[in-house]
């Protein structure tokens, strides 16, 4: 083909094909990516990160306003709505939670059943160890 006729070459692109780009660049957020780079500065986000998550400290300030908005008095009926949603997210957090709990509590309880049915020196030493963690009684 002649190069100064190549706006006219027809370009077809069938399914599944055409041009494909790949972002090869590395993930260097080791922190968190849910802040961008120019939002704030990195070293104080991740030591106030490390003094409590963002859920912990999301879920103080849920617990504060939903007290103080109860105590309060009367809301406007926005602020209702926004109090009754904040309530009904609150309550699906705690299922999550109890659910996550309950996951992790059964499968360590198959873990160190598994353990025990392999017996010997093992399941001595785990007992031993998990005896301080669940109190005199082993309970």
């Amino acid at each position: 083909m002649f190069p100064w006729l190549w706006f006219w070459a027809p370009q077809v692109h069938f399914p599944w094909s055409g041009a494909v780009s790949q972002d090869i660049r590395p993930h260097t957020t080791w922190f968190s990516d849910l802040i961008p780079p120019g939002s704030g500065n990195a070293r104080i986000e991740q030591q106030a990160f490390a003094v409590a998550s963002y859920g912990r400290q999301l879920g103080l300030i849920t617990e504060l306003l939903i007290e103080l908005a109860e105590r309060g008095g009367p809301l406007s009926p926005e602020a209702q709505k926004s109090l009754e949603r904040l309530c009904e997210i609150r309550a699906e957090i705690d299922v999550i939670k109890a659910t996550e709990y309950g996951a992790t509590a059964a499968r360590l309880a198959d873990e160190v059943r598994a353990v025990q049915a392999r017996g010997g020196a093992e399941f001595e030493q785990l007992a031993r160890r998990l005896r301080p963690m669940l109190g005199q009684d082993g309970a």
